[in-house]
């Protein structure tokens, strides 16, 4: 392979890149964030990666999830507690039916930034720059706003610096403490559908920690607090690369930005700058897996990014929509196979079953989402493959995004409460119905791996 460097993409082409206004500010901006503290540790990068290889041989599950796109407006301890709640809550129960450890990882502290399918934007006769994401540039509509800014690229790690402090005072604190489920709760269960399955799975926990500790006759300090890792697509190439450093008694380079960064199927040029970049950190990365991705382009993906097959460096999230989930993902899985080498396939189900409605406004339906997870579950149990974790976007909050689930919403309903800049996301009620609604199939795959 040629030689690398954290700068080395820019040698190739580079797309969804803004165009800054002045090359010596931006120069500034990046060799400003290069002196900063890493926003992560490579300790921390590392065991994540152990885990992820553990997922893939079916020993873990990962759960990955949050925003579409963070906004650096929403950075309050009230959005922070709710994602972090959510995400717990659905790990507890993802853990109840699999029996496995679950690694939680979420789409936070950086995901700042978004692949758009156009350029510009347009409104009556003007046409300005698309937004693209709070890294990039602002969402007004107007010359200034949506001009990129590189000064941005501080603002996000500024809050993404926030946002990682106060996950890991909450974590570190007892906020995570088993002995106490309940303080999850996020208000739903005194109304949602599947709040007797959510209370039974508390009562359950409950009953396990207390069985454990009275057998020890010690109380499982371990279970007071759980880790939880970070993920962005690493779209904004300046940003990576300014993070981007050796360690001391380590070998290679990290991006210190963030535990586990991912690659867009936009971006995913086996000759592109995006790939020139991620071949050459040691973080575990990811791909977007998409309809249009053809076996070779898939092997030359796993050669170029995954050439030593180290356990857990490379994940497959396969993002193929709930009716074409069929045709598409087993050629998928026989193209890697047939690479010999291990990798972790997660599962998608929102982008592929994203709709524009009459009105122009994009959701998802409930349903759909739950298809393609279901589907795939089973394809990978047909093909004597391990699907090891599942990939949402979705929020701590009441949204109305996503239509469907437990209420029924419907398209008049998404008027109430639609916030996303960008993707439609599963409000926490509906996230939560959806770990629940899967629990039976995971726990058949785990007792059928266990008479094996």
């Amino acid at each position: 392979m040629p030689s690398w460097h954290p700068s080395s993409w820019q040698e190739k082409t580079a797309t969804q890149q803004p165009t800054y206004p002045d090359d010596a500010v931006t120069a500034r901006v990046v060799e400003q964030i290069s002196r900063l503290p890493p926003l992560v540790t490579s300790w921390e990068v590392e065991a994540l990666k152990a885990q992820l290889g553990q997922a893939s041989r079916g020993e873990m599950f990962l759960l990955q999830g949050g925003d579409c796109a963070e906004s650096f407006d929403e950075c309050h301890p009230d959005g922070i507690t709710a994602k972090l709640k959510i995400l717990l809550q659905m790990s507890l129960v993802l853990m109840h039916a699999t029996r496995k450890q679950v690694i939680r990882v979420g789409r936070l502290a950086g995901q700042y930034a978004k692949p758009r399918s156009a350029d510009t934007e347009t409104r009556g006769d003007v046409t300005l720059p698309t937004y693209r994401g709070d890294l990039f540039n602002r969402s007004g509509f107007t010359d200034a706003e949506r001009t990129p800014d590189p000064e941005l690229m501080l603002r996000g790690y500024e809050r993404a610096a926030l946002t990682l402090n106060f996950i890991r005072a909450l974590s570190d604190g007892g906020f995570a403490d088993l002995h106490h489920p309940e303080y999850w709760d996020l208000s739903f269960v005194a109304h949602a559908h599947r709040r007797a399955d959510y209370a039974r799975i508390v009562d359950q926990i409950r009953g396990s920690v207390a069985f454990m500790e009275a057998i020890t006759g010690t109380q499982l300090e371990e279970m007071k607090r759980v880790d939880v890792y970070t993920s962005h697509e690493g779209l904004a190439l300046l940003y990576e690369q300014a993070q981007t450093r050796r360690v001391p008694r380590r070998e290679g380079f990290y991006n210190l930005s963030t535990h586990y960064p991912w690659i867009g199927m936009r971006t995913a040029q086996v000759d592109g700058a995006h790939v020139e970049y991620f071949r050459g950190i040691r973080n575990p990365v990811a791909v977007k897996v998409g309809p249009g991705m053809t076996a070779e382009w898939l092997t030359q993906l796993v050669d170029v990014l995954h050439p030593d097959d180290e356990p857990g460096r490379l994940t497959l999230i396969a993002r193929l929509g709930h009716d074409r989930v069929e045709e598409l993902l087993p050629p998928l899985i026989e193209t890697v196979r047939a690479t010999g080498r291990t990798v972790l396939w997660t599962c998608d189900p929102m982008h592929g079953n994203t709709e524009k409605l009459d009105s122009g406004v994009k959701t998802r339906r409930f349903d759909n989402i739950l298809s393609e997870l279901q589907q795939s579950f089973e394809i990978h149990r047909r093909m004597g493959s391990v699907l090891g974790g599942v990939h949402f976007e979705m929020t701590g909050e009441d949204v109305t995004e996503c239509i469907g689930g437990a209420r029924g919403l419907s398209e008049q309903d998404l008027q109430r409460a639609y916030r996303s800049s960008v993707d439609p996301r599963l409000n926490y009620e509906q996230a939560l119905e959806m770990a629940i609604s899967i629990t039976g199939q995971l726990g058949e795959l785990e007792r059928a791996g266990a008479s094996r």
